[in-house]
C-alpha cells in the first residue's frame, strides 16, 4: 500500500499535559468530547464498542496507558476496514499540545478529507473547552 496523505490537527490547552492525558485517554470520557463516539463506548474485553451511525457498530482498541501521552487507537468498521488513529498529548510549556494525525483513506475525495479535518478540529476544541473550563 502507498502512503496516505496526512494532516496533523492540533490544539493548545492551558492545562498540564498529564491532566489532559489522564482525562482524554479514558474511553469512558471520550463521548464528552469526541463526537464520533457520542453514543458512548461499551467495554468488551480489550476492545470498546460504539454505534458508528451509518457505518454500523465499530470496535475500538486503545494503546495501553503510558507515560508518553500516546492515545493511539485502532477503529475496526463493521465492513472490516481498519482505521489507525494517532493521538498524542505532549507538554507545551506549562500546558499541553494535543495532536491528531488524520490520514486520508483510499477513495476519499478532497471535500471528505477537509470535512474529517474540520470534525477533528471541532472535537479537539471541545476537549480544550472541558479542560480549560
Amino acid at each position: 500500500m502507498n502512503t496516505m496523505t496526512a494532516r496533523v490537527v492540533h490544539t493548545t490547552i492551558e492545562r498540564p499535559w498529564q491532566d489532559v492525558y489522564d482525562f482524554a485517554s479514558q474511553p469512558r470520557n471520550m463521548p464528552l468530547w469526541a463526537s464520533g463516539l457520542a453514543s458512548g463506548l461499551t467495554q468488551q474485553g480489550d476492545e470498546w464498542l460504539a454505534d458508528g451511525g451509518p457505518v454500523g457498530t465499530v470496535r475500538v482498541r486503545f494503546a495501553p496507558e503510558n507515560d508518553y501521552g500516546v492515545i493511539d487507537h485502532t477503529v475496526t468498521m463493521e465492513s472490516g476496514l481498519l482505521v489507525h488513529n494517532a493521538l498524542r498529548v505532549v507538554p507545551n510549556g506549562d500546558g499541553a499540545e494535543v495532536m491528531f494525525t488524520l490520514l486520508r483513506l483510499p477513495g476519499m475525495d478532497d471535500s471528505a478529507f477537509a470535512a474529517d479535518a474540520a470534525h477533528v478540529a471541532k472535537d479537539l476544541a471541545a476537549l480544550k473547552a472541558i479542560m480549560e473550563g
